[in-house]
């Protein structure tokens, strides 16, 4: 397996060279400013203690606070950590929305451990990570691993850190809380409607029917569900689905709410009734229009992409499709929505709830759905239209637009001192 921050590296530079970007900015660019690891006890239930190690990597802050996820899981480190921050700075950038990149995570899984001993561990990180974060410096949000409640635990944590006259004003230092809580209305399916918003533009500029299309599923957790329900609401069919348990087929169709319902039941899709197992090759060799990877880094790849046969691939998670796999996937045709437009819904809902937390709103979901409509569509017609002008793909486009625009800012701000 490739290394991801090297992947990511590559990506930044391929854009960078049609830019004509100079060589001190690229310098800048190519390194977080701030890699920060934490090695925390935490006590168990059974009254032992366990030492976690955690990571918070601040990518770039030049167009606003760093913003990322916090990610659990037992393969995060070092590089993951900073590709994944760097392709946040990207993301906020190609959405216009006036954040940097950041990512954090801890190397366990979460699956083996009770809910106190989670919320100890989330606590025990918060603390850790200190003046580090906050709501105009860094602003954690949810990711693999992470849900609501984690934040919400950041966010008491946080808060009980600060003074009684503060408490209120820092609500917003995580986003991806519950709504009774702070969070906002829309967020939790945030990043699968926004994945959808952008399919739905890719099918408005090529006349596209997605009542009469299919599609696959990989990772069937936050993102992969809502994508694949969303979809299905379009009229198009889920044909099949892998996640850490298994892989399941079925030609006629499989539905995504009652097969949501099964994994929240089972903590799988392994044994689902409305559809058959199938071996991890059989699904990669599924023959589909749209190929929603949203599960974890480095799925389509030199291995397995010579197997696969899609029109569209649209980036539910980050940094699915590793250099080999997506010149292979491009040579045979298929178009892309990468990661840092397909996915970005999570992040501009994410800046919808911070800033309803600075004011003291709430807004409808519809006013979310609506504003995070216009973002997705203005990203995606910046994206094809530098596609177009340069005659590039869509992942480079995409680059260009974000790097772009930082490379504005810089020029106007100068480097300090």
């Amino acid at each position: 397996m490739s290394n991801v921050y090297e992947i990511a590296q590559a990506q930044f530079e391929k854009a960078s060279k049609h830019l004509g970007l100079s060589t001190t900015l690229e310098l800048i660019l190519s390194q977080p400013k701030n890699e920060l690891i934490v090695n925390f006890p935490v006590l168990m239930d059974d009254g032992r203690y366990e030492l976690f190690k955690g990571y918070r990597i601040q990518h770039n802050n030049i167009m606003g606070p760093y913003k990322g996820g916090i990610r659990f899981h037992p393969e995060v480190h070092l590089d993951e950590v900073k590709a994944l921050a760097a392709w946040m700075t990207w993301k906020c950038s190609l959405m216009e929305i006036p954040f940097g990149g950041a990512k954090g995570g801890i190397k366990f899984n979460p699956r083996d451990y009770s809910r106190q001993e989670l919320e100890r561990i989330t606590r025990r990180f918060t603390h850790a990570l200190g003046s580090n974060i906050g709501p105009d410096h860094d602003i954690p949000a949810p990711d693999m691993g992470t849900n609501s409640q984690t934040m919400v635990w950041m966010m008491d944590t946080f808060m009980n850190n600060v003074s009684h006259d503060r408490k209120n004003a820092v609500r917003g230092i995580v986003t991806g809380k519950s709504v009774t809580s702070g969070g906002s209305l829309g967020r939790g399916k945030a990043t699968g409607q926004g994945l959808v918003f952008a399919v739905k533009a890719w099918a408005k500029e090529r006349s596209f029917d997605l009542t009469q299309s299919d599609f696959v599923v990989q990772g069937f957790g936050n993102v992969g569900y809502h994508a694949a329900r969303l979809l299905a609401g379009e009229g198009s069919k889920l044909k099949a689905v892998q996640d850490h348990t298994g892989s399941i087929r079925n030609e006629a169709g499989i539905d995504p709410v009652e097969l949501g319902a099964y994994v929240l039941e089972t903590g799988g899709i392994s044994g689902f009734a409305g559809a058959s197992a199938c071996s991890r090759e059989e699904f990669f060799s599924t023959q589909a229009d749209i190929f929603v990877p949203a599960a974890l880094e480095q799925q389509i790849t030199a291995e397995t992409a010579p197997t696969m046969n899609f029109k569209l691939i649209a980036e539910g998670a980050n940094g699915p499709t590793d250099l080999d796999g997506e010149r292979i996937m491009l040579e045979k045709g298929a178009e892309f929505l990468p990661d840092i437009l397909a996915n970005g819904g999570g992040v501009t809902v994410s800046y919808f709830e911070w800033l309803q937390n600075r004011r003291a709103e709430s807004w409808t979901e519809e006013d979310v759905d609506g504003r995070l409509l216009n973002k997705v569509n203005n990203a995606y017609g910046n994206m094809r239209a530098l596609a177009k002008e340069y005659q590039v793909d869509n992942r480079t486009a995409a680059y260009m637009h974000a790097i772009r625009r930082i490379q504005v800012v810089y020029d106007e701000r100068g480097i300090f001192p």
